[in-house]
């Protein structure tokens, strides 16, 4: 995954998606400049790097060697002066991610590119205050970061060319499978289509056609086993456009369509029932359960990534 030619890589926020984001752009052979407010997350970063290696099986000389190229700084300044990229990974708030931006134009180099990391948020938006808006753009990174191939590039009505083929070509010289995203909206590509699914998912529990058990085990035992090798639109031309054409017309009118969150789970939201880490959220959680579930998810990327790249 070496790079063709080590960049020197700004990294503003260390928490889970920008300790992961060092993680993939040093073992790519860049030079990793990074920074967070919290002095816990700066105290704790290179050994959060060295966890994640080792969960993807990589052994302690590439760790090491991996590590060696992280410089945890003590603010964007210091993180950004020499940078030839910075990717934000700011928690999701826009005032906050504009006021960064501001204070990485301010001292950046000249041809610098900028990126913010966001799932949801428009690109446009987080940079519409820049000067520099031409070489601005969005990378989301998908969660987690070094283990989720997909980065989803995200072109805004200002960005040149040049920038989003620089970002395309530094992201796949470190082993990543970059996407462009033409227009810049709201979740991009893949939270779209991610939460299209949950939006119908918690109708069917909302509406009391099945439990929340019984969705996940629908999805993962059916259409999920096949997704990782066969996508929507691969799969409608599969069986015909005119198969899907008589399956939509008889279906899509049914779908949940509503335009707001669900009552449901707004609900969940105001009883406290925040998910696993409150012991309850669609379904109930015991510690135990919580924690084998987080084992299980890197356990099985680590996996597949390994079956679909024989």
């Amino acid at each position: 995954m070496a790079a063709a030619e080590s960049k020197t890589i700004g990294i503003i926020g260390g928490g889970l998606m920008g300790h992961g984001i060092a993680l993939v752009m040093a073992r790519g052979g860049n030079k990793i400049r990074i920074c967070d407010p919290d002095a816990a997350s700066r105290a704790s970063l290179h050994q959060r790097v060295r966890d994640s290696l080792a969960s993807m099986g990589v052994g302690d000389a590439e760790a090491n060697a991996t590590i060696a190229r992280i410089t945890v700084c003590q603010d964007i300044p210091e993180t950004v002066a020499e940078a030839d990229f910075v990717f934000e990974a700011a928690p999701e708030k826009l005032p906050l991610k504009q006021a960064i931006f501001s204070e990485i134009e301010r001292h950046a180099p000249a041809d610098c590119i900028l990126a913010s990391n966001t799932s949801v948020i428009q690109i446009s938006l987080i940079m519409e205050g820049l000067e520099t808006r031409h070489r601005a753009l969005g990378t989301h990174w998908w969660n987690p970061p070094h283990m989720i191939p997909l980065v989803e590039v995200v072109k805004t009505d200002w960005v040149g060319e040049s920038a989003m083929a620089a970002m395309m070509d530094l992201l796949a010289q470190v082993g990543k499978t970059p996407v462009r995203v033409e227009k810049d909206v709201p979740g991009f590509i893949g939270n779209r289509l991610q939460h299209a699914l949950w939006r119908e998912a918690i109708s069917l529990v909302e509406n009391g056609i099945c439990d929340a058990r019984a969705v996940d085990t629908v999805i993962k035992a059916s259409f999920g086993r096949r997704l990782a090798v066969l996508g929507p639109l691969e799969n409608a031309d599969l069986v015909g456009t005119d198969l899907t054409l008589d399956i939509h017309e008889n279906v899509l009118f049914d779908l949940e369509s509503r335009k707001g969150p669900s009552p449901y789970l707004e609900k969940l939201v105001e009883d406290g029932k925040l998910g696993m880490k409150s012991g309850e959220g669609f379904r109930a959680w015991t510690d135990e359960e919580a924690a084998a579930l987080r084992k299980k998810v890197p356990a099985y990327l680590t996996e597949i990534s390994g079956l679909l790249s024989d």
